[in-house]
């Protein structure tokens, strides 16, 4: 039977009207970057379970994750109406879409909307792991002023030369990528993480296999 850890909100910050990140203060949970924890939500009388991936690092006191409101869903709306000081109940960590090191290869992370929670702490870990290989951030989103993290991303840019982080609109991502590591050279080493939520996800993992990638190469979480 899964451990069940009960956490604070010690910390609200809001990205945007109905996005939010809330820092969960309890016991020190150990976990992989990309991890998530299933959160165990009393709803209308009963309990739901729902993932949500660790945006914060596992160095890091307390653990982000990062939501934004699903238009007709349950759990999210009562996770932002948390107030600082209401108990999460939880359970994790969860997940195999992880990294512990930069790959022997250059990484490229592609990110679509929320999708970026998971990658931040994998990007960071990359980061304080690499060596003499690139690092690629491709994030898609409709508006790029409600990037997530972009103060961040921009810092870790400027601070690692070997670091490149770029937005693009959502609507263009999968062209994008089949304009830049499908048709723009022959080279299939590099390893590609991918997050998101809905169809862009297997459509970018299927891209990219089918044009000669390995299917170890491309790790992706779908939501």
């Amino acid at each position: 039977m899964a451990v069940e850890y009960e956490a604070r909100v010690a910390r609200i910050v809001e990205h945007a009207p109905d996005t939010r990140s809330l820092f969960l203060r309890g016991p020190r949970l150990a976990f992989r970057p990309g991890q998530f924890i299933s959160c165990l939500l009393p709803v209308g009388g009963e309990t739901l379970i729902r993932p949500y991936s660790i945006a914060s690092s596992p160095e890091e006191d307390d653990l982000e994750v990062c939501l934004n409101l699903v238009p007709g869903g349950l759990a999210s709306p009562h996770l932002l109406r948390l107030p600082v000081g209401a108990a999460v109940r939880f359970t994790g960590p969860w997940g195999t879409f992880v990294l512990d090191r930069a790959p022997e290869a250059e990484a490229v992370f592609i990110a679509d909307g929320t999708g970026v929670a998971p990658i931040r702490p994998m990007l960071r870990r990359a980061l304080a792991t690499a060596t003499r290989h690139p690092l690629r951030l491709l994030y898609g989103a409709a508006d790029p002023e409600r990037l997530l993290y972009r103060a961040e991303l921009e810092a870790l840019a400027r601070q690692h030369t070997g670091f490149r982080f770029e937005h693009v609109p959502s609507a263009r991502l999968r062209d994008e990528v089949a304009r830049r590591w499908v048709d723009g050279d022959a080279d299939r080493c590099r390893r590609f993480f991918i997050c998101g939520v809905g169809e862009i996800v297997p459509a970018l993992r299927d891209l990219l296999r089918r044009a000669g990638y390995e299917r170890r190469a491309v790790q992706y979480e779908k939501w």
